[in-house]
């Protein structure tokens, strides 16, 4: 996972190789009306989580020049915001009557969607406050002006605050708009800049990134080789990792059998897209015994124009969508993909994005493999992604997000929290597992996936620092803003949903699938070679990035099983599944209690070959921070992994 400077630049989720990498950070705030803090008049609709809590006293640098530019998005609450929320419930419970009794995207523009009355209102509102509307869709309004403008049209002051060594902008007091407006605003973001570089970028994408190989010796399956010369670990030989994890292996893992996703469509977002994603999936394809693109098979909707493309490393999301799309399609084999990118990683462009899936039912299901930490959701933004995740569930779209690759989150930012919008209550939460696939594709077991790292000793004797310490594991976890949804009441134990000490919090994930780096999957990519000239290679990657497109491909299975009726927000059928044969029952220790599992990974020191040696380190698994993989739900792998009988069980 890319790391960024800022909240609402979005990292990836689980892209992981010799280590995984960190997400993202930030803060949350709720507020009150600031009707009299400007001299403003009352009467007024507060847009709640527009104050960041890093905006605070001790960091203000006093009033923000009336003159500064300000960029805002303003949210539309659409007609009936609660009615929304209601439906998406109804039709997505196997309980309900309304279940799989899905609408159109027409359909919720007319029942649920802002009204011309609307739009014309709030256009009218903020063109007489002086900003001017450089955009206006169904969903939100555009608007630029001066600070002056802004805090007339919000009712609040924008000061300068100090954060991280920078200074910003943000409302002194939760923002608003008119009362009468109350119906028709859902929220506002872009007063705080802080997320936001205000640089003018090249629209023409980097190269592809250095390469990246493996060394090997590798297993050919989990166990298949080992080295009796290195030394033991708990008590035995640990076996080498495997070269990478292909189709056939992760569908027999999986309880693929004959399902191959026919007739169904899984979208993908990412941000940017890779030059070379069309002839990478081919050659992948063709290499590893999966059978070839169909043409249209795989398609892309892309943006006019890229922006922030060094702050987001755009190159490196290029191997982001190659796994992605890969994956899916080793899993899926006959699942149309879609792969919708957005113009950079901030949230209101990878807002777009879904939107562009949910508008034109573009897919039933959609893989996201990005995310950030809690502690960076203001709950202006967390409002956008929901409506449109609402929307999504009354269409019977599913919404799949990775639950991060930093475990607890403390070794990465100190606090123990979760990751969103994997946090969310209308998405469903892809946690991560070490997967041991045996001879002839046979499933063996998983753990939840949790690394400890520990070299090998300069005289080959020992591992030095045994265990060794944190180096990525699967997100998961309680949520701090979230309450409990109602398809976890009754399952998820109250020691973690109370885990923070208050009220019944929505905890994740919810279901999980391979993930860890060291029993991960082969991808096959255009990289930048040591000589500085493109060329196609393979690699074994990993993290939650992973997990999230073979969920989302073992749904295409579960759809077509369906016969092609669209399973839509997943998550109260997945928990009705819980305690079933549908699952694996993930657990750190399936060998038995006390019986610890590693394996030998031997790396290049460059990455690329052997130039400068290569290091050979153990890999302990089942070691997640403070998570835990245990019988029943957990915060590493929720319900578990999906089983022989997964895909069968939504057979009609």
């Amino acid at each position: 996972m890319r790391s960024s400077r800022t909240r609402s630049l979005r990292a990836r989720a689980g892209l992981a190789w010799a280590a995984t990498l960190p997400l993202v950070a930030g803060a949350l705030a709720l507020g009150a009306p600031a009707a009299d803090a400007a001299g403003h008049d009352g009467g007024r609709h507060a847009l709640q989580g527009t104050k960041p809590l890093w905006a605070t006293r001790q960091a203000d640098q006093g009033d923000t020049s009336a003159s500064a530019a300000v960029n805002a998005r303003v949210y539309l609450a659409g007609r009936d915001a609660k009615g929304l929320a209601d439906y998406a419930r109804a039709v997505s419970d196997p309980h309900s009557a309304a279940y799989g009794k899905y609408l159109s995207p027409a359909q919720v523009r007319a029942r649920y969607g802002a009204t011309h009355d609307q739009i014309a209102k709030v256009t009218d509102w903020l063109k007489k406050s002086g900003l001017t509307v450089t955009g206006t869709t169904n969903r939100y309004v555009t608007v630029k002006g001066d600070v002056a403008a802004a805090e007339r049209a919000f009712a609040t002051d924008l000061h300068n605050y100090r954060k991280s060594g920078h200074v910003y902008h943000a409302p002194s007091t939760t923002a608003s708009a008119p009362a009468t407006l109350a119906d028709a605003v859902l929220t506002v973001t872009g007063l705080n800049n802080a997320p936001r570089f205000a640089k003018h970028h090249s629209s023409e994408l980097p190269p592809p990134e250095g390469v990246f190989r493996n060394s090997g010796p590798f297993s050919s399956y989990y166990g298949s080789r080992t080295d009796k010369k290195l030394p033991s670990a708990y008590g035995a030989k640990a076996p080498y990792a495997i070269k990478g994890y292909t189709g056939k292996q992760l569908r027999a893992a999986y309880g693929a059998k004959k399902w191959t996703g026919k007739h169904v469509t899984v979208a993908i977002t990412d941000a940017y897209a890779s030059p070379t994603i069309a002839k990478d999936a081919d050659t992948y394809a063709a290499r590893n015994g999966d059978p070839r693109y169909r043409r249209g098979q795989l398609s892309q909707v892309l943006p006019k124009d890229y922006t922030h493309i060094e702050d987001c490393g755009a190159a490196g999301w290029y191997g982001e969508e190659t796994l992605d799309v890969e994956a899916v399609h080793a899993v899926a084999p006959d699942s149309d993909i879609v792969y919708v990118g957005g113009a950079s990683c901030m949230d209101d462009d990878l807002l777009d994005s879904l939107g562009k899936v949910v508008d034109g039912h573009l897919a039933d299901i959609v893989s996201n493999s990005w995310g950030d930490i809690e502690a960076n959701e203001t709950p202006d933004v967390a409002a956008a992604y929901d409506q449109l995740f609402q929307q999504g569930a009354v269409q019977g779209i599913g919404f799949y997000f990775s639950s991060g690759d930093n475990g607890d989150e403390v070794a990465n930012t100190g606090t123990k929290q979760v990751d969103t919008p994997a946090n969310s209550a209308w998405v469903t939460a892809v946690g991560g597992t070490s997967l041991a696939v045996g001879k002839h594709d046979s499933y063996q077991w998983e753990t939840g996936w949790g690394t400890l790292k520990a070299g090998l000793s300069k005289d080959g004797n020992d591992w030095t620092g045994f265990p060794g310490a944190f180096n990525g594991g699967a997100g998961g976890g309680t949520s701090k803003t979230v309450a409990q949804p109602f398809y976890q009441r009754g399952i998820v134990p109250d020691g973690l949903a109370k885990a923070n000490g208050g009220g019944v919090m929505r905890t994740v994930p919810d279901i999980a699938a391979v993930a860890d780096p060291n029993t991960g999957f082969l991808v096959g990519q255009t990289q930048t070679l040591p000589d500085g000239k493109l060329g196609y290679d393979e690699y074994r990657i990993g993290g939650t990035s992973l997990a999230a497109p073979v969920i989302a491909g073992v749904q295409a299975l579960a759809q077509q099983a369906r016969h092609g009726v669209a399973i839509g927000f997943a998550n109260p059928g997945i928990y009705q599944r819980y305690g079933t044969a549908a699952y694996h029952d993930v657990t750190d220790h399936p060998l038995g209690a006390g019986r610890d599992l590693a394996v030998v990974r031997v790396d290049y020191v460059n990455g690329a070959d052997a130039g400068k040696g290569t290091t050979t380190s153990l890999r302990s698994l089942g070691k997640d921070s403070s998570l835990h993989a245990g019988v029943g739900y957990d915060d590493v792998t929720g319900v578990g992994s999906p089983g022989a009988g997964y895909v069968s069980s939504y057979r009609p």
